[in-house]
């Protein structure tokens, strides 16, 4: 997946990123970025006991990384077998409304494949989206600038037989 011939060539993909350095230097300090993120729950133990600092490694360093790494690598493998297609899409991309909180709302997946410029993927009333939310936050903050949002006509248009 991360070598050989079957490798994206980032040049080709991704020319915004590469240019980008502060993602370029993110990207290279990254186990600095998890050892910080694991030595952090450790360090801020509130009990101020070895035990308390080894449950803060536990839970708030392990277990939110496990949480997080299932939940997004969940996405492309449960969201295309179970769940509601409300758009017509050509794939088997699925909304998988339970996945949706914990992964933060990147499982409204049919959604994203319908729209994929779209900055909100919880496009219904009552699809959680917590990373629209924080857009939206970064918008009001003037840090995030032309923030795609899909109207209802262009979802209804979307709308199609082949959706199930």
């Amino acid at each position: 997946m991360f070598r050989g011939k079957d490798r994206a060539n980032p040049r080709r993909y991704a020319k915004d990123l590469l240019a980008d350095r502060d993602l370029r230097f993110s990207s290279r300090t990254f186990p600095l970025w998890v050892a910080v993120g694991l030595a952090l729950p450790l360090g801020l133990a509130l009990t101020g006991t070895v035990e308390g600092g080894f449950t803060g490694l536990l839970w708030g360093g392990a277990v939110r990384v496990f949480l997080l790494h299932h939940a997004t690598l969940s996405i492309n493998s449960l969201c295309h077998f179970y769940g509601r297609r409300p758009f017509a899409t050509g794939n088997r991309s699925r909304n998988l409304a339970w996945l949706a909180p914990i992964a933060f709302g990147e499982a409204w997946h049919n959604n994203r494949h319908a729209f994929p410029t779209s900055a909100r993927h919880g496009l219904g009333r009552r699809q959680l989206d917590p990373s629209a939310w924080l857009i939206t936050g970064l918008e009001r903050c003037h840090l995030a600038w032309d923030v795609i949002r899909i109207s209802p006509a262009r979802q209804q248009a979307k709308r199609g037989p082949a959706a199930a």
